[in-house]
Parts: C-alpha cells; sequence; structure tokens
C-alpha cells in the first residue's frame, strides 16, 4: 500500500486463518490470479491477513471473512457476488475497465449485446442527465456494465421520444428511463439491472432485496425433473407475456439450493413450489391453494399485490426471537450428531455458569437474622444465638 503507484489496480481477499469459507475459496482465488496474469489484466491480485493487518482490514472497512474488494485510484469497490471464478473474473474486468465504455459502432454494439445479458446505455451529448449517469454508474459498477453510443448504433426498431435517454436493454428487448414516472436515475438502474428471469442464489437473492421489488421464485430440485421443469417455465412464461403487467413489482427467477429459503421461512419447504419473497424486510409469502396452471399463478401475484394474500416472516421483535432460536437449534443439530460430546459440553457449560452466578448471588444475599441481631441499631452485631436468646429474656420479662 505504500509503494503502489497511483494507477495500480488491486484486488484484494481479505481472509482469517481459521474461517473455513476462506479456505474454501483459496484454489479459486489461485486460478483468478493466474488467469489475469496470462491474459496480461492490469489487476494486480493479492490476499491478506486481516488478523495480522488488521489496521488495513480496518481502512477497507471489512466486516466478514473473505472479503473480496478491489481499489481503483483510492476508490475500494466490494464484490457481493458468487464466489466462483467467473464471478470473480466477471467483476474484476468490469471494474478495472473505463467507468463509461463507448460504442461507437453498430458492430461494436452487437458484440456487447452478444456478451451482456443485461446493459445500461445513454444515449445523446454532454448533459445533466450524463453527469447522473456516471454518477449512477460510479457506484453501480460493481453490479452492471455502462455504456454510451450515438443514436445511429442503436438498432433500428429502437424508438426514442427525445435525446438525450438512457435505456436498459435485456431479454431481447428495451426499457427507457423516464424521470416523471420512474423517479431517481440510479434507483431506476439498481431495479433494472436484473434479467427478468433468471437461476437465482443467495447472493443475487440478497442484492434483489436492495430494490425494494418482490422475487417470485420456483423452487425446483437440481437436475429438474419433469415437475420441477414444469414448475420453472410456468414462472418463466408468466414472466415473458405478462412482463409490462409485472415488471414493475416482481422479479422472476428459479432456485436450486433451498437452504437459503429454508432458513428464511425457518422450516422445510416443498420442493418443487412457489415462493414470494420480500428481502427489504424478510418477509415471504405462500400461495393459499394449489399452483397448478398460468392462472393459478397470476391470481397468486394479483393477491399479493392486492394484500388478500398476508405476508409471512418479517424482522419484527417476536420474528427475530424466533430466528434467534432458529439459528442456535440449527447451529447445534450438526454438532450433536458429529459430536455428542462436545455438544454435551457446550450446552453444560453456559447452564454451570447460570448456576455459579445464582449461587453467588443468593450467598450474598443478607439473611433475616442479621437484621436481627443489630444490637438496638449501634452497628454493633451479636451472634446468632446470642441475640435471640436476649430477645427470648425480654419477652419473659414482660
Amino acid at each position: 500500500m505504500e509503494t503502489r503507484a497511483a494507477d495500480d489496480i488491486w484486488l484484494i481477499k481479505f481472509y482469517a486463518p481459521w474461517c473455513s469459507f476462506c479456505k474454501q475459496l483459496d484454489p479459486v482465488w489461485h486460478q483468478v490470479g493466474s488467469e489475469l496474469k496470462s491474459l496480461g489484466s492490469p489487476v494486480n491480485v493479492g490476499k491478506s491477513d486481516a488478523t495480522a493487518s488488521s489496521g488495513l482490514a480496518k481502512e477497507f472497512r471489512v466486516r466478514g471473512y473473505p472479503a473480496i474488494l478491489m481499489l481503483k485510484k483510492d476508490v475500494k469497490y466490494n464484490y457481493q457476488g458468487p464466489r466462483t471464478k467467473d464471478g470473480i473474473l466477471d467483476f474484476a474486468n468490469r471494474v478495472a475497465g473505463p467507468l463509461v465504455r463507448s460504442l461507437s459502432s453498430p458492430k461494436l454494439f452487437q458484440h456487447a449485446m452478444s456478451r451482456h445479458d443485461v446493459m445500461i446505455v445513454y444515449v445523446g451529448a454532454t448533459s445533466p442527465l450524463k453527469g447522473n449517469f456516471t454518477s449512477a454508474a460510479e457506484e453501480l459498477i460493481v453490479h452492471s456494465y455502462f455504456f454510451s453510443a450515438p443514436r445511429d448504433v442503436l438498432p433500428k426498431e429502437v424508438s426514442l421520444p427525445s435525446l438525450p435517454a438512457v435505456l436498459v436493454f435485456k431479454d431481447g428487448t428495451y426499457s427507457t428511463f423516464n424521470e416523471e414516472v420512474d423517479g431517481d436515475l440510479k434507483t431506476w438502474i439498481n431495479r433494472e439491472r436484473f434479467p427478468n428471469f433468471l437461476k437465482i442464489d443467495s447472493f443475487t437473492l440478497y442484492a434483489m432485496g436492495e430494490t425494494e421489488k418482490f422475487v417470485l421464485l420456483a423452487l425446483v430440485k437440481k437436475g429438474l425433473c419433469e415437475k420441477s421443469l414444469r414448475f420453472k417455465n410456468l414462472v418463466e412464461k408468466l414472466a415473458t407475456e405478462l412482463r409490462e403487467t409485472y415488471n414493475r413489482f416482481f422479479y422472476f427467477g428459479f432456485m436450486e439450493d433451498s437452504d437459503y429459503i429454508r432458513g428464511l421461512v425457518m422450516d422445510d419447504v416443498i420442493i418443487p413450489s412457489f415462493i414470494v419473497v420480500n428481502l427489504s424486510n424478510d418477509g415471504y409469502f405462500l400461495p393459499l391453494v394449489a399452483v397448478e396452471t398460468e392462472h393459478h399463478l397470476q391470481e397468486f401475484l394479483d393477491g399479493v399485490l392486492t394484500g388478500s394474500i398476508q405476508a409471512q416472516g418479517g424482522n419484527g421483535a417476536i420474528q427475530r426471537v424466533r430466528r434467534f432460536i432458529y439459528d442456535t437449534k440449527t447451529t447445534l443439530q450438526p454438532v450433536f450428531s458429529q459430536a455428542p460430546l462436545l455438544f454435551c459440553f457446550l450446552v453444560s457449560l453456559p447452564l454451570c455458569l447460570v448456576t455459579l452466578f445464582c449461587y453467588l448471588c443468593l450467598k450474598k444475599r443478607p439473611s433475616a437474622y442479621d437484621d436481627e441481631d443489630d444490637d438496638n441499631g449501634d452497628g454493633v452485631l451479636l451472634a446468632p444465638s446470642v441475640g435471640r436468646r436476649k430477645k427470648l429474656t425480654e419477652k419473659k420479662i414482660d
């Protein structure tokens, strides 16, 4: 950090020696470094033990392990995607390149379209809108690619009412930003940066929660059996045919790993099934009846929007207590099955500490005889037996 040049770009993994997830990432990290080096990338790849270099970790605001960050011109970019080689390489190439990439010909535009599922494009000359577009790109470059192009580069079927304009190309179509309807440009881009239908993992689902849109998920089995495939196709068909109706409110996708959803509902989930998730408040919706057709699925979504289907979960006080109990249970269960003695030790240790604490508190508590044995309030305490004898004698005299 002290000797690097001003234009150096660093991709850094912060880890802790005791972190099992960090150890799982090690082979992937070596592959990322080797590939970037073989491609002649300007990105330098390194790693830092956050427990040994705590000052550096604090400077980068590392709160969990493993943390992946990129440093470019004193700006720090945090990677929040899946810990895979392709995901990390895409992040490195995207952030290391120009903030806004220029598309100067139709051929370049078509090439970019073939490589990216989502393209965010500014069209027009310099304007206040372009300044807002650049500001949004500075923050959202960690998620999406940003481009600029003249009007004659776009396909002829693209209709623009006026210039300048910002467009999002995805799913074989496009959307145009309208400030009166869509509000803030950065918020609109953050909502539109996901494909309309996609395979969703826990990282993507967490990122979708920032947009405050619902997510309709088909929970399916890996390998897609016949029923799982039918559920997946049902969601994809609805997302395509009724895009204009539901695009403003919903994302659509399917998820093969249901662990995240199981943790959200704090119970086992049926596979395959449908669920609508609201990650902005950890809530979810389940259909009231079995969903077998597109019409049933549409009624389910309408019920979520109108409020006729009640939300479950949430992040209220009761739900937080339930989640704490559930997390404790799910953490201890594998320990009990794999190491019963360790489980007994972990459970008995806090019970012993609580018992010892209660015993010490009771021992320190003054007894009833202590007050009785005070001799006429002068602060001199008599032995309990003497004090009791004295009171008995006084009663006899009376």
